[in-house]
C-alpha cells in the first residue's frame, strides 16, 4: 500500500463532507463564512509566498558556494 492510499483512508467520504459543511454553517453563520474563506485564502497565499522566497534564498546561497 503506497502513501497516497494510506492518506486517503483517513479522508472523510462525500456524505461526511456535507455534514461537516452543515456543522460549519451552523457554527459560524452564512455571513461569517466568506470572511473565514478570505482569511484562509490570504493565509495560504502568504505561506506560498514565504515558501517561494525561502527556495529563492536557498538557490542564491548554493550559487555563492
Amino acid at each position: 500500500m503506497n502513501t497516497l492510499n494510506i492518506f486517503l483512508l483517513g479522508m472523510p467520504s462525500g456524505g461526511s463532507w456535507i455534514i461537516i459543511a452543515i456543522a460549519i454553517l451552523l457554527m459560524f453563520g452564512g455571513k461569517k463564512i466568506p470572511e473565514l474563506m478570505k482569511g484562509l485564502g490570504g493565509g495560504i497565499k502568504e505561506f506560498k509566498k514565504a515558501t517561494k522566497e525561502e527556495t529563492e534564498n536557498e538557490e542564491k546561497l548554493e550559487e555563492k558556494k
